[in-house]
């Protein structure tokens, strides 16, 4: 009797045993399983990750949309306020580099100063660099006109210098435009300074 007692108390100990470590095993299996379907499912910070190029996408198209507009809107307020007939732009452009240092010009119509502009070394430097600069845009009458600039500056050896540069033209039903040019003289040694209506 206590021989079959111990057996029955080792079968149960072994039941035990084998219903624990089954267990385990199935809270393992489980366990290893929500751990792939966490691992298949993408996280929070990769949806973002993924959906950022496509924002960024849209932003580009969105900006570029928006200068095309303004650029559009621009054109559209300059036809309205300054119509071809009496419409004139006045332009800079530069090529020097050893015989003079632009620091401002001053636009006179008329005999009316209608731009004034201090220029800074980054502003200069982009001139040089092959820049045009619009520094006025507006109405003229009909006629004879008169278009005067001013250049203020350093010249040779980092002296002071100011010249002006004139052009007369009789204004038609299409726009003017003006191109004021700076330019280094080679033979003189000296900054030329002209003012030629661009057809």
């Amino acid at each position: 009797m206590q021989w079959i007692a111990k057996s029955a108390g080792s079968a149960l100990l072994a039941g035990a045993l084998i219903t624990v470590i089954g267990f385990g095993y199935r809270a393992q299996a489980d366990s290893m399983a929500e751990t792939a379907a966490v691992t298949d499912q993408p996280s929070p910070a990769s949806a973002i990750v993924a959906a950022e190029p496509a924002a960024l996408d849209d932003m580009e198209a969105i900006k570029t949309e928006l200068i095309k507009l303004k650029r559009d809107l621009v054109i559209l307020e300059e036809d309205l306020l300054y119509p071809a007939s009496t419409q004139m732009s006045v332009f800079l452009a530069m090529d020097v580099g050893e015989f003079f240092g632009l620091d401002a010009v001053t636009v006179k119509v008329n005999g009316k100063e209608v731009a004034h502009h201090l220029y800074t070394e980054r502003e200069a430097d982009a001139l040089f660099r092959g820049g045009v600069q619009k520094l006025f845009v507006g109405n003229v009458k009909q006629g004879d006109n008169r278009v005067t600039a001013f250049f203020t500056g350093k010249g040779p050896s980092g002296r002071d210098y100011k010249r002006a540069a004139t052009v007369e033209f009789e204004k038609s039903f299409e726009p003017t435009f003006v191109e004021l040019r700076i330019s280094d003289s080679e033979a003189k040694y000296q900054p030329e300074f002209h003012a030629v209506v661009v057809q």
